[in-house]
């Protein structure tokens, strides 16, 4: 029986430190029918070569060198020049088990899902944290011989093995609605029809949460959702993206506002906002609150709880 093609899309930009571990680990699946489309966003450092010989070797690979237009834009590109019946996403920093894509696939084909979500792995390199840069810093100024540590990895996954109808997918998100298991792109696999027979593509709108706009898209038109048990993609925490560097606290309460809008469609659309409303406030607020309690955020977060009160009738 032929395998379906799964079209694996790859942004990249100034990625050339961890570029080729990733390259490495999609090349290496042991689910061979792949369509590897790999866009070069206007890398300054030397990702392009890096693209290149990686395509040399693989005739799997698409390669698209193109101006600098941010992720977004990189990724609807991607979506264009897909012509699999799955997509799946995997960013520059990251990389997958060997088998990581035939699970999804295997769970896709096996229940007819629109929508497939697994288990990841979060590695948080050593040295990654303030005080362990701090104590890096001291121990070189010592002249104090430090042995390398191994990474952290942690396992994450919100639930259980099973198949599940829009609704009760839709049911189990809001136990977590701000989690990167839901939100995010890459321990997911879609079905292209769903995506270009609806426009889904992503948005500009919002600054670092496009990746749950597009799911929250998506969920509208899926109906069939399967969770399995098997992580196979290891997430890198790396201190250096935008998530750690340019994103300020009032910017996270303002992100949060507009998910909740998102959130807020989305739910109505299902009819089941009323139901799921006490969880979209804890979303919206509480976790601000508990992060920012006081300080120059106050006004922002008042704004959150007021937003509220005028849309909670």
């Amino acid at each position: 029986m032929k395998q379906p093609l799964v079209s694996i899309i790859l942004p990249v930009y100034n990625a050339q430190s961890h570029l080729a571990r990733c390259l490495s680990s999609i090349c290496a699946q042991t689910y061979q029918n792949l369509e590897i489309i790999v866009l070069n966003d206007g890398s300054k450092d030397q990702s392009l070569p890096v693209c290149e010989e990686f395509r040399k070797k693989d005739s799997r690979i698409i390669l698209v060198d193109k101006a600098n237009s941010g992720v977004s834009d990189t990724r609807n590109l991607g979506l264009k020049l897909a012509t699999g019946e799955y997509i799946q996403f995997v960013d520059s920093d990251d990389y997958i088990d060997p088998d990581y894509t035939g699970h999804l696939v295997a769970a896709a084909e096996e229940h007819h899902a629109d929508l497939v979500i697994a288990p990841y792995k979060m590695v948080i390199p050593a040295g990654a944290s303030k005080p362990e840069q701090v104590l890096e810093k001291l121990e070189d100024e010592l002249g104090v011989m430090t042995v390398a540590r191994p990474p952290e990895v942690r396992e994450y996954g919100f639930l259980p093995a099973g198949v599940y109808d829009k609704d009760h997918f839709a049911l189990r998100l809001m136990d977590k609605p701000a989690s990167y298991f839901y939100s995010v792109l890459w321990n997911k696999l879609y079905r292209r029809i769903l995506l270009t027979g609806n426009d889904i593509c992503f948005t500009s709108e919002v600054r670092w949460a496009e990746d749950l706009v597009f799911n929250m898209q998506y969920i509208q038109y899926a109906e069939v959702f399967v969770a399995i048990g098997t992580p196979g993609y290891y997430y890198v925490q790396n201190p250096q993206s935008i998530c750690h560097t340019q994103i300020n606290p009032a910017t996270i309460v303002q992100n949060k506002l507009q998910m909740f809008r998102y959130y807020k469609d989305l739910y109505t659309r299902l009819g089941m906002y009323e139901e799921v409303r006490p969880q979209l406030y804890k979303f919206l607020v509480d976790i601000a609150e508990s992060t920012y309690p006081s300080g120059p955020f106050k006004k922002v977060i008042d704004e959150a709880k007021a937003y509220w009160r005028a849309h909670k009738q």
